[in-house]
């Protein structure tokens, strides 16, 4: 789950909207830190009287390692299997008694876990999740029980779905050393050799206050979480947390293909460049270039992936172009796109290659690249009015270390993008030999249709 920096857009209306009334009201995060070394934000939002409570943990699958890939995601897994004071499933229910919701998700980055409720259950909600940080229990028989369910979900959906099966294929052609080259769900081969021993070190090593973020948005006052945060996750211990290596990714010396052979309707090639992420905020121009370039290239109905090879051309049935510059590892840009019937996947390639091309060649004008940045900014307007969407902002943005007070100056770099920067980049990382490229081809369905969720699969 890697966020486009575009994204990030959403918590700078205000300086760019300053006229909206709604917008106006915004005020800037609060930010805090525990004895412990917890971090604390407080984006207090009083539209609606509802919270969101987040926290975030930093690990994920860029800091496994080979024969325990998909640990992290297991975790996030057994954190709803009970502790010292709640037995399990309970956790679920107490927040859904509350009339909340609650869920986790776990990326390359980051695991995270989240509350929505009223906010005047918020003490309610921070007290069982910091009742999971401390004291979680591992039953081997729910392990067991819980790793089929697992295993079930990577079957559902990457081993069932061909662009399961070919974004995977993609990052374990691209990286060789780094750990994105494995999937964050974990290689089948990993999930069935692993322990609730695993589980249960995973949880020692990462699940301390000093590796987490705790943040809270919505109707709710900043001392007052910050107090409830001190009585309730101030009294966990920091641990010593594992010393990281970087395990940079060498220098790729050539053009890299991969083909999947799976069941499916179409054809698809995706094309991926390494390219940089970004790092210093007021430094890595080029990243900013190339985001508006990803958005020049996909970043509205009729941008010119979609116009020149969908509804012009008549070449490709979808096309895309993406990229994210926000990562604690390296980043990809990538194209892609289904071909249309009588087009060839080495055919897209060229005509999705010849769309950067003419660019690198031609630019892009200036009232194009006023319009893309418009489309920028708009497109997020009612991302601003999420709290929850708030939330993530921050969140993703603490865990890549860039730290969530500089959300608003990165909107101010991307506002800041020149027609050159775009050019220049375009001319400079689209190289065959940066480049990784992963083709599906279809295999008969053989009147097969996707299976529906297996029972159970909630995070």
């Amino acid at each position: 789950m890697k966020l486009k920096i575009r994204a990030l857009l959403a918590s700078a209306l205000l300086g760019l909207f300053a006229s909206s009334p709604m917008l106006a009201q915004a005020e800037p995060a609060r930010q805090f830190v525990l004895g412990n070394g917890m971090k604390v934000i407080v984006k207090e939002d009083r539209r609606a009287p509802t919270a969101v409570q987040m926290v975030w943990y930093k690990v994920g699958g860029i800091d496994e390692v080979n024969g325990l890939t998909g640990v992290s995601h297991a975790l996030e897994h057994m954190m709803f299997k009970g502790t010292r004071n709640h037995k399990v499933g309970e956790f679920s229910r107490l927040v859904a008694e509350l009339g909340g919701q609650e869920n986790a998700f776990t990326a390359n980055d980051f695991t995270a876990y989240f509350q929505q409720i009223e906010k005047s259950h918020l003490e309610k909600v921070m007290a069982l999740e910091a009742d999971r940080m401390a004291n979680l229990q591992f039953d081997a028989a729910e392990f067991a029980k819980e790793i089929r369910v697992i295993m079930e979900e990577r079957r559902w959906r990457t081993d069932d779905q061909p662009m399961g099966l070919l974004n995977e294929a993609l990052n374990a052609a691209a990286w060789t050393a780094h750990p994105y080259h494995h999937p964050v769900v974990g290689w089948m081969d990993d999930l069935q050799h692993m322990s609730v021993q695993d589980i249960a070190a995973w949880y020692r090593q990462w699940y301390a206050p000093n590796n987490a973020t705790l943040v809270v948005a919505g109707d709710v006052d900043a001392q007052r979480v910050l107090a409830l945060a001190r009585k309730y996750f101030g009294k966990i211990p920091a641990r010593r947390l594992p010393a990281g290596k970087p395990q940079n990714e060498p220098q790729q010396l050539g053009m890299r293909r991969v083909t999947v052979k799976a069941p499916a309707e179409n054809p698809y090639v995706v094309m991926a460049w390494k390219t940089p992420a970004l790092r210093q905020v007021e430094q890595d121009q080029d990243v900013y270039a190339l985001d508006v370039l990803s958005a020049v290239l996909d970043g509205y109905d009729n941008a010119r992936l979609s116009a020149s090879l969908v509804r012009t051309g008549g070449k490709a049935t979808a096309v895309g172009a993406s990229y994210s510059g926000v990562a604690r590892g390296p980043v990809l840009f990538t194209l892609e796109g289904s071909p249309a019937e009588g087009v060839t996947t080495a055919q897209l390639e060229g005509l999705l290659r010849g769309e950067v091309e003419r660019i690198a060649r031609e630019g892009v004008s200036e009232q194009e690249l006023q319009r893309v940045k418009t489309q920028l900014i708009a497109s997020q307007v009612y991302k601003r009015d999420s709290v929850f969407g708030q939330a993530m902002e921050i969140g993703m943005m603490e865990t890549a270390g860039l730290g969530q007070q500089n959300i608003d100056r990165i909107i101010e770099r991307l506002k800041s993008v020149t027609a050159a920067q775009v050019q220049a980049v375009a001319q400079q990382y689209f190289q065959d030999d940066t480049l990784t490229v992963a083709t599906l081809v279809p295999l008969p369905l053989a009147g097969k249709k996707p299976a529906p969720p297996p029972a159970g699969l909630l995070h």
